[in-house]
């Protein structure tokens, strides 16, 4: 997978998520990764939102303004994503932040088997542009996107991005 040359990016499924680019000397203060579960319904995707914008605050993660607010609407997608069209099957999801010297990753865990596809909606449709938004947001910061079966049958859909917003070619 392509990462745009800022460091290994581990898949949720890999070894548990953890970071793997850290430098030899250890972690940086803020590299980790957090967890946690809400029901899926409506109210989550406020709460996961800002208990994403609280963690990157408390744990001092280097990340520019644009890079925030990109990661702050993936989350809000995901999460939407899975209270919209898995809650059926999947009372409770789970986020997870993952933070590594270079990138910040957040993940939707559900545990509907169905693997959804970013799709190109009609102008006329109010939906359905999520995944699409995601994969953009995503690739316009150098970052890279996936959507994962998991173990226990579920999926897990996770975006990565760069701390640092990509340079533009000159």
């Amino acid at each position: 997978m392509d990462n745009g040359g800022w460091g290994e990016i581990p898949s949720p499924q890999a070894g548990g998520g953890a970071p793997t680019d850290a430098p030899a000397a250890g972690p940086l203060p803020y590299e980790g990764v957090w967890r946690f579960s809400a029901p899926a319904v409506d109210a989550s995707v406020p709460q996961a939102r800002h208990a994403v914008r609280d963690l990157l605050a408390r744990q001092g993660v280097p990340v520019g303004e644009e890079i925030l607010q990109g990661l702050l609407l993936i989350a809000s997608e995901l999460v939407t994503n899975a209270v919209r069209h898995a809650a059926v099957l999947s009372p409770m999801l789970a986020v997870e932040v993952a933070v590594g010297a270079e990138w910040v990753r957040v993940s939707v865990e559900d545990s509907h088997p169905y693997r959804p596809r970013a799709l190109e909606a009609d102008q006329g449709q109010t939906g359905g542009r999520g995944l699409l938004l995601v994969r953009e947001i995503t690739q316009e910061a150098g970052g890279v996107c996936d959507a994962e079966h998991t173990a226990s049958g579920g999926k897990v859909i996770w975006a990565a991005l760069p701390l640092k917003p990509r340079t533009p070619p000159l």
